[in-house]
């Protein structure tokens, strides 16, 4: 089941990202996977992890690693269900999926 929700939860956010942006894919880093590649209608890229949560201490650096390892400065984003303070993680802005939903264009901070 928590499979089933992840998968939806992943699933919401692609459509929220195609509705807002231009191009989006799945990326892929040596063997590790980034969930999307967004391009959005002004050329810039960001990129995507999605997870239920990621308060267990293993979780939170799976879903960081393939973020990462993408060295250009383009912005990162992990969404999740968590409700914390939006931490940083060496630039990878972890945000409240709800939140993230409710913002009306994506940031290009």
């Amino acid at each position: 089941m928590a499979k089933d929700i992840s998968h939806w939860l992943e699933n919401m956010v692609y459509f929220e990202l195609l509705r807002r942006n231009k191009d989006v894919y799945v990326g892929k880093i040596n063997n590790l996977e980034v969930d999307f590649v967004v391009t959005d209608n002004d050329g810039y890229t960001s990129y995507y992890q999605v997870a239920w949560t990621t308060m267990q201490p293993e979780t939170l650096e799976r879903e960081l690693a393939s973020l990462r390892a993408i060295k250009d400065s383009n912005p990162k984003y992990l969404l999740t269900t968590d409700i914390d303070l939006n931490p940083v993680y060496d630039g990878i802005r972890k945000l409240n999926v709800a939140d993230w939903l409710l913002q009306n264009t994506v940031n290009h901070d």
